[in-house]
């Protein structure tokens, strides 16, 4: 089997999509070396990307970086698909290939965009809404990583519950308890003192930090002392907003904002941080939270449906659109030792559970089903692919 994989996210700095791109990519070829899978972008990877692929890949985890076309997803990209004669094409990122319906499956990570369109750029909402359902009708299979988001695709973009595949994603190897002398360096480095609240994700409208401040700006009313926040993430496209909103809260060294940081520093303060909080009010999978209790940090996070799946019990979920609500709870857990054991205990338990081979493995199940439905169909004659409407969505 030859499967091709949507390399685009790979060509920047990685953020969410990007590491589920490289690191299901590495998973299926460690678990498949008689199957080739090969990562496709008409521009060049990440200089960092591509040493990790080139270096330290598996050899049947190859690079292709055709010839650009303007129009990547209606010309070139097909062309490339017959060209090389790749048996799947997995769109890693809402696009996949036109024309090639048969033989693609689409991973939707969720529906922000069509859900929450205030919270993101207007142009990029409106275009999510013109071709979002047009790469839903172009694939035979939709992965996405829970029940929550199936469910919302299912009413969303009228797709039949038989087509999409749940496939959980999972915190990356890196992520456990770093070494003392590693959290002192990053700390002293970064200016972070010894007890600190955390926050991890890219700065967007959807990760409610403007809550998450106010809230902070409320327990140092009661506790001056209270332990530094810090956020750790790229600039979204509300940066600007924001840090001047930071700037105004006159908070002085008591909010410290990183930036992007590297994996490795990431993991010093996962793993020394007194609070993990995560406010944001949408997600399709969340994986810092998970990420953070991999490394042992207790972990609040906001109520809401992909939380209560992705975490459990192993968090405390709290109403984060509310600021005094949110603050109590971060107020309750930095007084309550205990109680910050017992959910770094539980989360580390639980982070256990997830892993990319469990993904790799349920990715190419859908792959070899889609595989072997597409092969019967040419041979009868039939050139269709998997049912993916139900009759009621039919154009």
């Amino acid at each position: 089997m030859h499967v091709g994989l949507d390399a685009l996210p790979l060509t920047s700095p990685r953020t969410g999509v990007g590491h589920y791109t490289l690191e299901l990519a590495r998973a299926l070829a460690a678990l498949s070396p008689e199957h080739t899978f090969e990562l496709v972008a008409y521009r060049q990877l990440d200089p960092a990307i591509l040493h990790e692929v080139e270096i330290h890949g598996p050899a049947n985890l190859r690079l292709a970086i055709p010839r650009r076309y303007q129009k990547w997803w209606g010309i070139g990209l097909p062309r490339y698909v017959r060209k090389a004669q790749l048996d799947l094409f997995h769109g890693t990122n809402y696009e996949v290939p036109l024309w090639n319906k048969p033989r693609n499956i689409l991973t939707i990570h969720d529906l922000s965009l069509l859900l929450h369109p205030d919270k993101h750029e207007t142009h990029l909402a409106r275009r999510a809404s013109r071709r979002l359902p047009i790469m839903a009708r172009s694939a035979s299979v939709i992965i996405t990583a829970t029940e929550q988001i199936k469910l919302e695709i299912c009413e969303k973009l009228r797709v039949s519950a038989d087509c999409v595949r749940v496939t959980p994603y999972a915190p990356r190897r890196i992520f456990q308890p770093a070494p003392a002398a590693e959290l002192l360096e990053v700390r002293r480095r970064l200016r972070i003192e010894k007890d600190f609240i955390l926050f991890v994700g890219t700065l967007e409208p959807r990760k409610n930090l403007f809550t998450l401040v106010r809230a902070f700006e409320e327990i140092l009313h009661s506790n001056p002392r209270a332990p530094q926040l810090v956020i750790a993430g790229g600039a979204g496209w509300l940066m600007d907003e924001f840090t001047s909103f930071a700037e105004a809260s006159k908070l002085g060294d008591r909010l410290r904002l990183t930036g992007y940081l590297p994996d490795e520093d990431l993991r010093a303060l996962y793993s020394s941080c007194t609070v993990f909080v995560f406010p944001s009010i949408y997600e399709g999978f969340g994986l810092p939270p998970l990420e953070a209790m991999a490394c042992g940090a207790s972990v609040i996070a906001s109520d809401i449906p992909v939380f209560r799946e992705t975490l459990g019990k192993a968090a405390r979920l709290v109403d984060t659109r509310k600021i005094s609500e949110l603050a109590t709870a971060i107020a309750d857990l930095l007084r309550d030792e205990g109680e910050r054991q017992h959910l770094a205990t539980a989360g580390q338990v639980h982070a256990r559970q997830f892993s990319w081979d469990r993904t790799a493995r349920l990715t190419l199940a859908a792959y070899q089903e889609l595989l072997k439905s597409s092969t019967q169909n040419e041979k009868a004659g039939a050139n269709r692919p998997l049912a993916h409407y139900s009759k009621s969505s039919v154009d």
